[in-house]
């Protein structure tokens, strides 16, 4: 138990440093495997790595397609350009509703959060501008729209917070639509309300809109796809994978063939598109792979029983044992799909096996571990959130406060009610 508590400490602290989570891991797993009688030279080439090698097997070909969609999206103008007509549908008057919205929007289509981020910025930021609200409230407005419900509540979303639990459960996408309904409620309606009530209190105190520090102004001019038309390749994400029931790898290829189909005449770019797509989704699927193979080593131990002991000892539904592993592994990553990857990996047979005992639904576990997910992930260290500050020019001193409560409070308190509803059976 102590390898176990003292890998996680030294996994969080690193990570939270910044250090690479693909070499931190195995020395975390190390720590783990030595405190727990384990030879280390094989607890990293046969258990950490089969853990890794597994996952990156599974999951390889939805991380590669789904960045290569979302830089397809990207580089041809369709996300910005489905972005602005929801922006511009909204108005300025509710700006910050239009940002949201439009992240939404992209990251329920199957965009990835870091290109949404991307998008989204420059819409935000004429549009805070117009309004006169300080920019300050953009980093927690795009957090809002990316970070949360779309991310992990939404039924049918193929964002892959919401597909890892399928292997575990036996689910799909769309598992559990009321709570995930009744959850990106709570977010989305809880996130606005603090948004508006902060861009108050900002008001109030004499802070408005200020140019960034570069000097980045609205881009004037930039031709873009018809929004309509642009908006076809995120609605055949959607519809292949939950009314269709298409496998993902193959919702996601109809997106990109769409794309390509509709962009025809920028041909010439598709190449660049999908080698930056696909090398970019290295990074991401070693970096989660990396949290899985530690979370076979902790398996692994017999202090893991011991572990397993308490968080199922937990007073309660079991899927409130469920949501705290994942929320404190997340944390502890500063990544949601890795928390998820290191809890399911290690408890996913357990809850699985607790399911058919309890008569309790799998859908229930899968959505509960979904939304635990997005909780504490987004503390200072995690990755998106880094990503955020540094495109948006702000601070963690002058942002991360609103990223804080709408990525991460208010999921919690979503999770929470969530717990309550798959406890009853209303999923």
């Amino acid at each position: 138990m102590l390898g176990i508590v003292l890998g996680l400490v030294i996994l969080m602290v690193l990570a939270y440093r910044g250090w690479s989570i693909i070499w931190v891991a195995p020395i975390a797993a190390g720590i783990v495997a030595l405190f727990g009688g384990l030879d280390l030279l094989p607890a990293y080439t046969d258990t950490y790595m089969e853990g890794f090698v597994n996952f990156a097997k599974q999951w390889f070909p939805v991380f590669m397609l789904g960045a290569i969609f979302g830089k397809l999206m990207e580089d041809t103008g369709a996300a910005r350009s489905v972005a602005s007509a929801i922006t511009k549908l909204i108005g300025t008057k509710r700006a910050a509703l239009g940002v949201m919205l439009g992240c939404a929007v992209l990251t329920y289509g199957g965009i990835s959060l870091f290109v949404v981020v991307f998008a989204m910025y420059p819409l935000a930021l004429a549009l805070f501008r117009e309004a006169n609200i300080s920019r300050r409230l953009i980093p927690g407005t795009i957090a809002l729209g990316a970070f949360t419900f779309t991310m992990t509540a939404v039924p049918g979303t193929p964002q892959i917070q919401n597909l890892i639990p399928t292997s575990y459960y036996g689910t799909n996408a769309m598992a559990a639509p009321m709570m995930g309904v009744i959850a990106a409620l709570i977010m989305g309606i809880g996130g606005y309300t603090y948004l508006v009530w902060r861009e108050k209190k900002l008001k109030e105190a004499g802070e408005f809109f200020t140019e960034p520090k570069n000097g980045e102004k609205e881009e004037e001019g930039e031709k873009v796809p018809n929004p309509w038309l642009s908006f076809l390749p995120l609605v055949s994400v959607i519809v292949t994978l939950n009314l269709l029931q298409w496998d993902i790898v193959l919702a996601l290829i109809s997106g990109i063939v769409l794309i390509m189909l509709l962009n025809v005449g920028k041909v010439k770019g598709f190449i660049q598109s999908m080698n930056q797509g696909a090398g970019g989704s290295v990074l991401a699927i070693i970096n989660t792979s990396a949290a899985v193979g530690f979370g076979s080593v902790v398996r692994a131990v017999p202090g893991f029983e011991r572990l397993t002991e308490l968080l199922l000892g937990i007073q309660g539904s079991p899927l409130i044992s469920q949501a705290v592993a994942i929320n404190v592994l997340a944390g502890a990553t500063g990544s949601a799909s890795g928390g998820m990857g290191i809890a399911l990996e290690a408890l996913g047979d357990r809850y699985m096996q607790l399911a058919m005992e309890t008569g309790m639904s799998p859908e229930a576990f899968h959505r509960v571990a979904s939304i635990a997910s997005g909780g504490l992930d987004t503390l200072p260290h995690n990755g998106a959130v880094l990503t955020l500050l540094a495109i948006t020019g702000l601070s963690h001193k002058e942002s991360y406060k609103d990223i804080f409560v709408v990525g991460c409070v208010i999921p919690i308190v979503s999770v929470a009610f969530a717990i309550v509803l798959g406890t009853i059976g209303l999923i």
